[in-house]
């Protein structure tokens, strides 16, 4: 398996294409939707999980593995797209939540009627000083612990206090989560995501933080035996079959870790999602601050991943945007003056890049975040929290709203928009979250009937890295790194050489080549999202340009 031949597709079931008119995406809307992802060129399809659950967190609370939710369909449903993702030479890649069920799982339902076998499975302590356990904070605000029934204990819950921690240092609980790995690899699943993997290893004995939100990370966060633990899954599961990819979410990582979850020898994943370049608009470390991108921090941090895996051997997921982010064009480029060229440079940047790329449904056609006008038309139980504790520091509502709009993780949620009816040709219902307003003119309808769209755009970079052995298996080496306007690098394969230069700016850009590359008159035009052009000494780059060379042997 090339894995830089590959090129994955997230479907978001919830907003994907429903076809029951209950307002909710379900997998008859992905199976109808085939034919598209097929002519789109991708290789793997994943989806966010549609197991049964209470849907707190959106599906990330897992109350049955083996079943489909109701709201997205049947288990005969999911058979049928199976067969027909088959068919149609697509493979699909399930998410594996494994660091937490929902406490409505009957693990958790047992646990709590007093089943000690089953008490194990979870982190269950005693509190201490007539408080929780640890001073452990949750991701999702508050404390990361929650009262277990009327017993006086509490159960640990990093998330949601609806998610409830496994305890993977139960070997009884680590063979459960194998069995259910095993039946979809058995149902005929070709890959998986697993959600916050590097989380697992929490210590048996927990201890209080400093209080400080990057120490305590440390404490539950890339732990020596999460590698082990993960060597373990692939042994059980789908290291049997070298043609199944994982990917690993990995919260809050580093490069050496990543380096061993990701690399060949290593026997662990295929590769990681780091989020690091991501963090780039956070004001001191703060997601909720509203603050404008750190650009040399943006090209830094995707130079040195790009650079220091490539000479561990590790694999990089390359992705701008998921179920969990804003959309990057809002982010990082200008989507009211400059809409085609923003999405179509953030695109080259990173699909000519080593490593495996991700699309976002929705980001191929250019959908942006809303402009919804009330903090009630977020559903993100993370948002509200959010929301209510920016208010608490002091915020006005008006300031707390504005962030919230641009950090909000349903900005990436909102329905797919398939055409220029109503709701965006979503659902005949009333959709479980708003369509984009701008859905009249950003939909795949408009976009497959128009040669110059970003969809046609995103089609010729799928097309180039199955092609050109430079983009999915060439060296990667970083230039113009001092440049405050321009990410350039350069890639080299058998005597091969690419340049690829985008503009990240409004502004026009001179971009002096002389010094950068050898006999630079050998180069040819390759592609660039504002047309044709002749490589010369010096080239000026129009705002939001991408433009790349290549130099045949």
């Amino acid at each position: 398996m090339n894995l830089g031949k590959q090129v994955i597709y997230q479907a978001y079931p919830r907003s994907f294409k429903d076809t029951s008119g209950n307002g909710i995406g379900d997998l008859k809307g992905i199976k109808e939707k085939i034919p598209y992802l097929r002519g789109l060129g991708i290789d793997i399809v994943w989806l966010n999980p549609f197991f049964v659950s209470p849907q707190n967190d959106n599906g990330y609370d897992i109350a049955d593995y083996y079943h489909v939710d109701p709201a997205f369909g049947t288990d005969e449903d999911l058979d049928d797209l199976i067969s027909e993702m088959d068919k149609a030479s697509i493979k699909l890649m399930f998410d594996m939540v494994l660091n937490h069920t929902s406490t409505e799982h009957e693990w958790f339902k047992k646990a709590l009627a007093g089943d000690e076998y089953y008490q194990n499975f979870y982190y269950i302590r005693e509190g201490k000083g007539g408080g929780y356990p640890t001073n452990w904070q949750s991701k999702f605000g508050g404390p990361a612990w929650n009262e277990f029934g009327s017993t006086g204990k509490y159960y640990l819950c990093l998330y949601d206090k609806t998610q409830a921690d496994l305890n993977w240092h139960n070997p009884d609980l680590r063979d459960e989560l194998y069995k259910i790995v095993n039946y979809w690899i058995d149902k005929g699943i070709d890959g998986f995501r697993f959600d916050v993997l590097n989380v697992i290893g929490k210590d048996q004995i927990l201890e209080d933080s400093s209080g400080i939100e990057s120490e305590e990370k440390k404490l539950y966060t890339d732990t020596p035996i999460v590698h082990k633990w993960i060597r373990e899954l692939n042994n059980h599961t789908f290291g049997k079959n070298p043609e199944i990819i994982t990917v690993g979410e990995m919260s809050s990582t580093n490069i050496e870790n990543s380096i061993m979850y990701s690399s060949a020898e290593g026997n662990e994943l295929s590769m990681v999602f780091n989020f690091h370049h991501l963090k780039v608009d956070y004001e001191n470390g703060d997601k909720w601050t509203d603050a404008r991108f750190d650009f040399s921090k943006l090209k830094d941090t995707l130079n040195k991943w790009q650079v220091e895996m490539q000479e561990g051997g590790g694999w990089n997921a390359l992705f701008w945007n998921n179920h969990d982010q804003p959309r990057a064009n809002n982010r990082f480029g200008d989507v009211e003056n400059f809409p085609y060229e923003t999405a179509t440079m953030l695109a080259q940047t990173i699909h000519m890049m080593r490593g495996t790329p991700y699309i976002n449904q929705g980001e191929e056609i250019g959908m942006t975040d809303p402009d919804f006008k009330s903090i009630d038309d977020y559903k993100d139980i993370e948002s509200h929290n959010a929301y209510k504790k920016l208010l608490e520091s002091g915020k006005s509502e008006a300031e707390a709203f504005n962030i919230i709009k641009k950090k909000s993780r349903d900005n990436s949620r909102t329905p797919m928009q398939w055409d220029d009816t109503e709701n965006a040709g979503f659902t005949s219902g009333e959709p479980w979250i708003a369509v984009n307003d701008n859905y009249k003119t950003i939909n795949t309808k408009e976009a497959m009937a128009d040669r110059s769209s970003v969809y046609f755009y995103y089609r010729k970079l799928i097309e180039l890295r199955k092609d050109e052995n430079i983009i999915s298996d060439g060296l990667y080496f970083p230039i113009l790194e001092d440049d405050d306007k321009i990410f350039a690098y350069i890639r080299e394969y058998e005597g091969e050489v690419l340049i690829n230069m985008n503009n990240f700016s409004s502004d026009y850009v001179e971009v002096n080549l002389e010094n950068i590359l050898e006999d630079y008159d050998k180069f040819t035009y390759l592609l660039g999202n504002l047309g044709e052009k002749k490589i010369e000494k010096i080239i000026k780059l129009a705002p939001y340009e991408s433009l790349a060379f290549i130099k045949r042997v």
